[in-house]
Order: structure tokens, then sequence, then C-alpha cells
């Protein structure tokens, strides 16, 4: 059952609580820490993408397309739309001859209110390559293309690029093809079903490739990997806690956030995968709760900390900047 981990005050008094369960576990697949239910079940959304673009990265697909590091960053991102994000996109779909037209994740406005503003007063439209998801969705239709199969459709369960990024989604996690179960994602791809445990061990893997027991797939794994680390702000977004975590860690820490706040992190020093899945699915209790765990593992340093939690302060305003309350980690 899922547990308390953060409680809202206001002038002292709980006035709102978010419900979840966390599990840390290590290469060797053992649970390290827990609350709640570390085996809950639940969709991993875009925390996958990592290991979506595996078939991708084994097969080629860098070498093939001339794709650079920071674009194998946007291709297993969620980014803002930001213009870097934007020219990323649109220079993977160049190499890979197509067209924003080509893209079946529909028309999302830039998570960057910033960017989004920019376009508005320029007078230009948002496109599909604004969603958030464009990077992965490129990278689906190169795999498509290498697979010598019509790009059409690809975003269908039952297309081909789709059966092979399923069984590579298994692999990664450890989890019997027959006991992985799907659902289709706000950008339309299939989503994966599956314990919080396979999540975070499936990161731990990512996190120290050469410990994971990857394979011939351990080369793809680093390259993954280390793209992610290398360009944390291709992988989210300006001012988003996924940037700052990788920032401030020197890219140590590699985080990533999934919809209705399922989060995963890959701690490199310590060959840790860490999840947590917000019950309520608040965005809102991500950042505080991404701070509170990282805190309650010892896995900062006192300067880390102090620079995460200023810019990520465990408390309430109100719309006049003044402090009226605390987000208390309580787990």
């Amino acid at each position: 059952m899922s547990e308390i981990l953060l409680q809202y005050t206001r002038a002292g008094h709980v006035e709102n609580i978010h419900r979840g369960d966390v599990v840390v576990v290590d290469c060797d697949g053992k649970v390290v820490y827990s609350v709640g239910n570390p085996n809950l079940p639940m969709f991993w959304r875009s925390a996958a993408k990592p290991f979506q673009a595996l078939a991708f990265v084994k097969n080629g697909g860098l070498e093939t397309y001339h794709i650079t590091d920071e674009e194998l960053a946007v291709l297993v991102s969620s980014h803002s739309g930001e213009p870097n994000h934007v020219a990323l996109v649109q220079s993977v779909l160049g190499k890979i001859g197509l067209t924003e037209d080509d893209l079946e994740c529909g028309v999302l406005r830039p998570v960057n209110g910033k960017a989004f503003k920019q376009l508005i007063l320029e007078g230009k439209p948002v496109t599909q390559v604004h969603n958030q998801c464009s990077g992965k969705h490129s990278q689906i239709m190169a795999l498509a293309i290498m697979l010598g199969v019509a790009v059409k459709d690809y975003i269908k369960p039952d297309h081909p690029a789709q059966k092979i990024i399923f069984k590579h989604v298994a692999m990664a996690s450890r989890m019997p093809e027959d006991k992985l179960e799907i659902g289709i994602d706000g950008c339309g791809v299939p989503v994966f079903y599956l314990p919080l445990y396979n999540m975070s061990l499936a990161y731990a893997r990512l996190s120290t490739p050469a410990k994971g027991d990857w394979g011939d797939y351990t080369d793809a794994a680093t390259k993954i990997r280390d793209a992610m680390s290398k360009y944390p702000q291709v992988v989210s977004g300006t001012g988003r806690i996924d940037c700052a975590v990788n920032e401030i860690t020197g890219g140590r820490i590699i985080a990533k956030v999934g919809a209705d706040a399922v989060y995963c992190l890959a701690v490199k020093d310590q060959s840790l995968g860490i999840t947590f899945k917000i019950e309520d699915g608040s965005l809102a209790a991500v950042n505080p709760m991404v701070v509170a765990i990282l805190k309650k593992l010892d896995l900062l340093s006192k300067d880390e900390f102090e620079r995460l939690n200023q810019k990520f302060p465990p408390v309430l305003k109100n719309h006049r900047g003044d402090v009226i309350g605390t987000i208390d980690a309580v787990f």
C-alpha cells in the first residue's frame, strides 16, 4: 500500500498530503531501500525512453545517420520545446530523410513558457516538433527505416519497430515478455506497465553498464547513459529538476521524469536505480520528492543539497511571494 511521502502545511497544520511508493535497487537486483510497495505495477511513461532507444543504438543507428551525442540526448528526451530542442529534432529528421509532417506524436505546445511566448510573438505556429516526445518519435521512425519497413503507423503496437522496442524494454527491465503489459501513452506510442522494482533495476543497470550484465548491449547502454549525462538540458529543459540534478552533481546522477509523476534516477558512482511514483499523479510533488529522496539516501554532498534546495525550496508561497507554508518529507 502506498504511504505518505509529503505533507503540505499551512500555519503549522497539515493541509494536503501526497502518498506514493519508492524503491531503490542495485545492479545485482537487490532492494536497498523502499517505501510502500516496491513491486507496485505502474505505467513507465517517458521514463522508459532511454530503453526505447536501445535497438536503434545497438543496430548502428548513430553511425548510419551520423547522429551526434547531443542528438542522441534529444532522442531519449522529454524536452521543453526550446529553440535548441527544436533544432536538434529537425536535424535528426533531416538526417533520416523525413520531415515534421511524418511525426505522429500530435501537436503540443512547448513545455517551456518562454519558448511558447516567443512563438506567439513571432506569429509562428506550434507544430509536432514542439511536442516533448518528438525526439523519441524521430528515433522510432529512424529504426523503422533501418528495418526496411514502412514508417507510417510506426506508433501502433503491431508495427515491427514497436515489436522490437517492446523486446528491448523487457530485456532492459528483466521483465518476462509475457508479463510486460502495454497501454497507449499521451503521444500515441505503446507505454509499458511493469513493477517499480523493474524500472529501478533497468536504471541501476544503466547507471553502470559495465556492471549491469548488458552483454552485447553494453556499448549501446553506455552511449545512451553518457549522452544523458553530458546533455541534461537537452534531455529535459531549462530550469527543470531533471537538468538541475545532473548539472549540480556533475553528471553523477541522471534523472528522468515520466508523466503522472513516475520518476527514475540512475546513480553512477553507487550503481543504483531509484524509482518513485506519486499516487495521485501530481507533478507538483515531483521536485520536493526528488530532493527529499536523494537527501534521505545520503546521495548528495552538503553543497549539492544546498544548491538543489535553493533552486527547489520545500516551501509554499502566496501570490505576493511570501512563504506561508512548508513541504515536508515524512518517509
